[in-house]
């Protein structure tokens, strides 16, 4: 008889349910630890054994308190962060009740842009020209080096968040007072214009087992900032940028030293060349799972959920087979309360987002030229019928 495992999942946003219903499916015992604000969300029930709440998931100590006095009764054999937000935290209680799994130092790397910048540029690989805000001089080396514009990064939020284009030296110092004792937790970066793509992988015992990549329609940093349609669609996977952005992956991912798990790096294509932009060790998000399960026939939340209770047991993780089909995905928020996409109605429609103020779907097809004509058709209705601007957020809170 198989042993269950107890596995612990983090969760301070809504999210993750695929996860927990694979692993219940896996014969795994399922908590989950979320915020009291996320009480009433439509979370699995059926497939969650205990459900515990916490005012607040990011206070290090209450949480290692209370995850301790859980495993008075319970023997926790992994812990998985739901949300990007949540890593840090994971990391801490894994070390702390020397559970499996990675740890602070490493996770560090999937979540300090500056650790990851500084991981990748030791070990030879490409990313911008950037400099920690830290050492003045340090600083303005950087900007008589590197022609503006720049961009002021927040070294540990998710995505475009926070992020500030900087047009000079005295627009940079500007920010900077502003910023006061928080200046250190920022980098600067060159600004690179390109198209900006992201792999999304599957990894065992440190080789990749899956890889897809997409490319976004519009930088991530333009829709944040400017508004629009947000659109990634799947590269063929034996086109030459698809080819060359699995084996930069392999790299990357190999660098910044993930033996298994689940990644969501992204890169730019520039002056002819992939430079890498940033990885988190977990499931992408902004319905990435969605779209790639189109494509490719398997759901990534489940997959990690398989990944991880096979590594509890000590089996080896089995990919199953693939779908070939490319797909496309386009959300924005929308104007609407629940807006109406009846009238998209093109038989490669295989997903439509139901999601409040937020219009979204999929398009699917062996033919990749039908994906993006869908995509090319599809963006500017979007922006027509539904599409609502939001000012850039600087802190998930806001």
């Amino acid at each position: 008889m198989m042993r269950q495992p107890t596995i612990l999942c983090l969760a301070s946003y809504f999210k993750g349910e695929p996860f927990m219903e694979e692993a219940r499916r896996q014969g795994c015992r399922v908590l989950l630890l979320t915020e009291e604000k996320l009480a009433n969300a439509a979370w699995p029930h059926d497939s969650i054994d205990e459900f515990h709440l916490t005012p607040d998931l990011s206070n290090e100590r209450w949480i290692i308190n209370t995850v301790s006095y859980l495993a008075h009764e319970r023997v926790i054999d992994r812990i998985v962060p739901l949300d990007e937000y949540d890593v840090p935290m994971a990391a801490a209680l894994r070390e702390h009740l020397q559970i499996g799994g990675m740890g602070v130092s490493a996770t560090r790397r999937f979540r300090d842009k500056l650790a990851m910048r500084n991981t990748a540029h030791s070990a030879g690989l490409r990313v911008p020209e950037y400099v920690g805000v830290l050492n003045y001089d340090h600083l303005r080396a950087f900007m008589q080096r590197v022609p503006p514009p720049w961009l002021l990064k927040p070294r540990t939020e998710a995505g475009a968040m926070g992020i500030k284009r900087i047009a000079g030296p005295d627009d940079l110092w500007r920010w900077l007072d502003q910023l006061g004792d928080e200046q250190s937790f920022f980098l600067l970066e060159q600004y690179l214009p390109g198209a900006v793509f992201h792999v999304d992988s599957l990894v065992w015992d440190g080789e990749i087992v899956f890889a897809s990549a997409q490319k976004y329609g519009q930088p991530p940093l333009n829709v944040a900032h400017d508004g629009g349609v947000f659109v990634t669609r799947t590269l063929p996977p034996e086109s030459e940028d698809a080819k060359a952005l699995r084996a930069f992956n392999v790299q990357v991912l190999a660098a910044l030293g993930l033996s298994r798990g689940a990644a969501h790096a992204e890169y730019i294509q520039a002056n002819g060349q992939f430079y890498f932009l940033e990885a988190a060790a977990r499931v992408g998000g902004a319905h990435i799972a969605d779209l790639i399960e189109k494509a490719a026939g398997i759901n990534l939340w489940a997959e990690w959920a398989r990944l991880v209770v096979a590594d509890a047991r000590g089996e080896t993780y089995r990919l199953p087979t693939l779908g070939h089909d490319q797909a496309g995905l386009l959300v924005c928020l929308a104007k609407q309360d629940y807006p109406d996409l009846t009238a998209y109605n093109d038989h490669e429609v295989v997903w439509k987002l139901h999601k409040k103020n937020h219009a979204g779907l999929i398009v699917a097809s062996p033919d990749g030229s039908r994906v993006q004509e869908l995509i090319d058709a599809y963006v500017p209705r979007f922006a027509a019928d539904f599409l609502a601007v939001a000012p850039p957020k600087n802190k998930p809170t806001d």
